[in-house]
C-alpha cells in the first residue's frame, strides 16, 4: 500500500512541475514587445485602356461557303439507237463547249425515212401545180417557189400563207397540210438523234458509253455547268438582312491568294432548321485564268453597313461571353455589354456608359477590385499580359 502511494505521489510531483514550468513560460512571452507588423503590399498592374465612343459603325459580313454549279442536267436520249462516237469522248470528266456535239443515236435509219416521205410530199405537191394555174392563178407562183426551195438534205421551209378558205380547203382535200407537218414532226424527231452541249461544262457522271444500245428516255450522263457558278453561303439571320440581291462580293480562297468577283442574285425564304441560317447565293464567272471547281469551299465577304450607336472592339476584350472590364477610381470593375454583331476577330456592343474606361486587352488571374494604373504607351510595358485566351477563374 504505501509502494502504491509513492507512485502517485511522484507521478502528481511531475504534473506539477511541468504544468508550473509551462506557467511561466507564457507569462514571459506575455512581458515581451509584440514585433511590428508590416503593411501588405498591393501589387500594381498596367492595363491598356479606351473610353467607351459609340458612333457608326460599317461592319462588312464575311462567311464560307460551298460553290456549287449553276446548272446541273441529266443528258436522257430521246431516241432509240447506238450511241454513235463524236469528237467529245464520253467519259467523267471530259470538257465540252456550248454547241458542241455530245454524241449522236445512229441516224441514218430515220434521215432515210424522212427523205421518203419528202419524195412523196414533192410528188403530190407537183401534181397540184396545173390546177392551182388554173383555178388560183394568184397564187399558183407562191406555190411553185415553194416547190422548188424544197432540198431533201434540208428542213422544209415554211409553208405559204394560205388566207382563201376555198384554197385551204383544196389543199385539206389533196393532204397536202397533213403531208407537210407529219414532215415537220420527223424532222423535230430526226434532230433529237444528236445531243447537243447547251452550256460549256463537263461530265460528272457516265452511265453509258459510245457503242451501246439506248431506248428513248435512257440515262446516258450527267453533266454540270463551268463557266457559270454559284457560291451558297449561309449567314445569321441578323447578318443576313444587311445584305442585298445585287450586290457586290468579294470571293477569296483560305489563304487569299486568289480573289473573285461576284454578285448576290437570291436569298432564302427560310432558315436552316440545322444551324439556324439563311442561305445567300452569290453568282460568280469562271475564268481561265482563276479557275474555280464546283464543290470547293471559299469565303465571301459581303458589302459593310452602317450599324448606329455602337462600338467595335476586338473579341478577346469580352469573357464570360459578355462580360468586360472597366477602370474606376484605378480599380478593375464588371460590366456586362449588350453584343450587337459578333465579326470574324472583332465584335460591335453597347451597354453601358460612354466615357467609362474599357480595359482592351484580355486579363489572366484577376479578380474586380484589383488596382490598376492605365497604360496606353505599348503592351510591353511591366505588368501588361500578352493577349491570350481570357482565364476567368477566380473571378
Amino acid at each position: 500500500m504505501k509502494k502504491i502511494d509513492r507512485r502517485i505521489i511522484i507521478v502528481a510531483a511531475f504534473i506539477f512541475i511541468v504544468g508550473l514550468a509551462y506557467g511561466i513560460m507564457r507569462f514571459l512571452i506575455a512581458q515581451g514587445e509584440e514585433p511590428p507588423k508590416r503593411a501588405p503590399v498591393e501589387a500594381k498592374r498596367y492595363v491598356r485602356a479606351e473610353p467607351v465612343m459609340y458612333q457608326q459603325v460599317v461592319s462588312p459580313v464575311q462567311a464560307d461557303g460551298r460553290l456549287t454549279s449553276l446548272a446541273t442536267v441529266d443528258v436522257v436520249a430521246e431516241a432509240s439507237g447506238k450511241i454513235l462516237v463524236s469528237d467529245i469522248p464520253l467519259k467523267k470528266g471530259s470538257r465540252f463547249s456550248r454547241g458542241d456535239v455530245l454524241f449522236t443515236i445512229y441516224p441514218d435509219e430515220a434521215a432515210l425515212a424522212l427523205k421518203s416521205k419528202k419524195s412523196r410530199f414533192l410528188h403530190n405537191l407537183a401534181s397540184l401545180l396545173p390546177d392551182l394555174a388554173i383555178d388560183y392563178p394568184g397564187d399558183e407562183k407562191r406555190f411553185r417557189a415553194f416547190f422548188n426551195s424544197i432540198d431533201l438534205d434540208r428542213k422544209l421551209p415554211s409553208f405559204p400563207e394560205v388566207k382563201k378558205e376555198q384554197l385551204r380547203i383544196f389543199l385539206a382535200s389533196r393532204n397536202v397540210l397533213s403531208e407537210y407537218y407529219d414532215i415537220k414532226q420527223d424532222e423535230l424527231r430526226l434532230s433529237r438523234h444528236k445531243v447537243v452541249a447547251p452550256f460549256d461544262g463537263t461530265y460528272k457522271d457516265v452511265y453509258m458509253e459510245a457503242g451501246a444500245y439506248t431506248n428513248m428516255g435512257g440515262r446516258v450522263a450527267h453533266i454540270i455547268r463551268t463557266d457559270m457558278l454559284e457560291l451558297e453561303v449561309p449567314l445569321e439571320r441578323f447578318d443576313a438582312r444587311w445584305v442585298k440581291i445585287g450586290d457586290e462580293v468579294a470571293i477569296h480562297s483560305d489563304n487569299r491568294d486568289v480573289q473573285w468577283k461576284g454578285r448576290v442574285v437570291r436569298k432564302n425564304s427560310f432558315v436552316d432548321a440545322d444551324n439556324q441560317s439563311q442561305g445567300v447565293f452569290v453568282r460568280v464567272r469562271n475564268n481561265k485564268e482563276k479557275p474555280l471547281l464546283a464543290g470547293e469551299y471559299l469565303s465571301a465577304t459581303f458589302p459593310g453597313h452602317p450599324v448606329e450607336g455602337v462600338m467595335e472592339v476586338p473579341r478577346n476584350v469580352v469573357f464570360n461571353s459578355n462580360e468586360v472590364f472597366i477602370v474606376n477610381d484605378n480599380r478593375l470593375h464588371k460590366r456586362t455589354i449588350d453584343i450587337v454583331k459578333v465579326n470574324e476577330k472583332t465584335l460591335l456592343f453597347k451597354g453601358i456608359s460612354e466615357g467609362d474606361m474599357l480595359v482592351m486587352q484580355p486579363l489572366i488571374n484577376v479578380q474586380e477590385g484589383t488596382k490598376v494604373e492605365i497604360h496606353n504607351q505599348g503592351e510591353g510595358q511591366a505588368g501588361m499580359q500578352a493577349p491570350a485566351a481570357t482565364d476567368t477563374s477566380g473571378q
